[in-house]
C-alpha cells in the first residue's frame, strides 16, 4: 500500500532525502528534522498505514523489535541516559503525519524534553466500568 501524497511514504521509499540510520525491506529509520533531543529518530514502515490501528500485528511486532535494536545501538553511540519510545495515533493524541511512525527519543539528564502529564487517580466507578466492558 502507498499514498502518493504522504511525505513519509516518499521518505521511507527513498524518494526524498533523509538522514537514514537504518534500512531493511520493511522499514527505514531516519533522524528527525525537528528533534526533541540529539539523536531523535523515526521508524517508518515502507508501506503506508495511517496509524497503529491499521498496522497488522506482525509488522507492529517487527517495529517494536526494531525500536529495541535501534535504541540499544544509539544509546552506545550517543551516550544518552535513557530513551522514550513514542507512538501517537490520531490528531487528538498528537499525530501530525498520518503514516504510522515511532519516535525514538534519547533522553539526557536535564534535557527538559516535555513528555510528562499530570497524574490522575483511578476512581472506583471508572475502574469497574472499564473492567466490566472489557470482559
Amino acid at each position: 500500500m502507498r499514498d502518493d501524497n504522504c511525505i513519509f511514504c516518499k521518505i521511507a521509499r527513498g524518494e526524498l532525502p533523509a538522514a537514514t540510520i537504518y534500512e531493511d525491506d520493511e522499514f527505514r529509520v531516519i533522524l528527525d528534522l525537528g528533534p526533541a533531543s540529539k539523536g531523535h529518530a523515526l521508524i517508518l514502515p515502507k508501506e503506508h498505514y495511517r496509524n497503529l490501528f491499521d498496522l497488522d500485528d506482525e509488522l507492529a511486532a517487527k517495529a517494536m523489535v526494531l525500536a529495541k535494536k535501534m535504541i540499544n545501538k544509539m544509546k552506545d553511540v550517543l551516550g544518552c541516559d535513557g530513551y522514550n519510545i513514542v507512538q501517537n495515533n490520531e490528531e487528538v493524541a498528537g499525530q501530525t503525519v498520518f503514516h504510522f511512525h515511532m519516535h525514538l527519543i534519547p533522553r539526557y539528564k536535564g534535557d527538559n524534553v516535555g513528555l510528562v502529564w499530570q497524574v490522575g487517580e483511578l476512581s472506583e466507578a471508572d475502574r469497574e466500568e472499564i473492567l466490566n466492558k472489557l470482559k
